[in-house]
């Protein structure tokens, strides 16, 4: 049994069941649909075929992030009852939670000196942010200390990578990623952008793939250029989708096939309701462990 707390934001978008069978303490976002607040609770309060269903119907969600006093409430029973805690917070690059973990934590930390809270910015998002969660807790289920799994992660984060397309523009121009001509002319010419996470922790769009076939062509090009030992690759990959299962499962076949030596199967998750609030329906993301991101 270990000593410390293992905990992350609802951001990570993995099955509830993780959570519940690997022992890992979840925070949640909210999200605003149609003028009521949602806990971004793993599909729970909103099944995810109906919230995405509700955008594509015209909706659309605005989302908050945990707040200071929030992550002060999640904290402090663990704290009391003489636990230490390692915290993996959702990238700073698209979020200021990981800014109101650490108040939260240095607060706490004058209030309850003998305890040690180690907070991760993961620069990660979605199911890569999950794949680094998964990771954590591997490790202290095989024995190490939150320092140990700390110091790993922080040395190893960068290896984690993510890569995305879209199918359906609409929300990435409602969001501003896109801007509406250019979102017009996308979808008449059916171009599915590629993007990745980079090393700020940041989404950044990489190239315009001509149809879906082409996209899912390009992200596995990705996979086999920067995965950890090229198609000798032997780490865990997951999937994380918008409403496209179809899409997911097409890459994970791929993958599958490329890379033999993989650590079981692809895992294919739902991008959760927060994630999904900004990429609408249609999005497929790609995560791995390889070289170092860059900007």
């Amino acid at each position: 049994m270990s000593d410390f707390v293992l905990s992350c934001c609802s951001t990570a978008d993995l099955p509830a069941a993780f959570f519940e069978t690997r022992n890992v303490q979840l925070v949640c976002f909210h999200f605003t649909m149609d003028g009521k607040e949602y806990a971004d609770d793993l599909g729970k309060s909103i099944p995810f075929a109906e919230f995405y269903q509700r955008i594509a119907d015209g909706a659309q969600p605005t989302t908050s992030q945990v707040n200071v006093q929030q992550y002060i409430e999640f904290f402090e029973p663990f704290l009391k009852a003489g636990k230490d805690i390692l915290h993996l917070a959702f990238s700073s690059g698209l979020s200021g939670s990981y800014n109101s973990a650490r108040i939260a934590c240095e607060t706490l930390s004058e209030q309850y000196p003998d305890n040690k809270i180690y907070l991760v910015d993961t620069l990660a998002a979605s199911s890569g942010f999950g794949l680094l969660v998964d990771t954590a807790a591997d490790m202290r289920d095989a024995g190490k200390s939150a320092e140990e799994i700390y110091a790993f992660l922080e040395e190893n984060k960068l290896n984690l990578h993510h890569w995305f397309f879209s199918t359906d523009l609409t929300s990435y121009i409602r969001g501003g990623r896109v801007t509406p001509i250019a979102g017009f002319f996308g979808t008449m010419l059916k171009i599915c952008p590629l993007l990745n996470v980079n090393n700020a922790g940041k989404l950044i769009p990489r190239q315009k793939c001509r149809g879906k076939a082409k996209a899912i062509e390009e992200i596995l090009a990705k996979m086999k250029e920067h995965a950890q030992d090229g198609v000798d690759y032997s780490g865990k990959c997951f999937i994380s989708n918008s409403a496209c299962y179809a899409d997911a499962k097409a890459v994970a076949d791929k993958v599958e096939e490329a890379f033999p030596k993989l650590n079981g199967k692809v895992m294919i998750n739902n991008i959760g309701t927060v994630i999904g609030s900004h990429t609408g329906p249609g999005t497929v993301a790609l995560f791995f462990y390889g070289d170092k991101r860059g900007e």
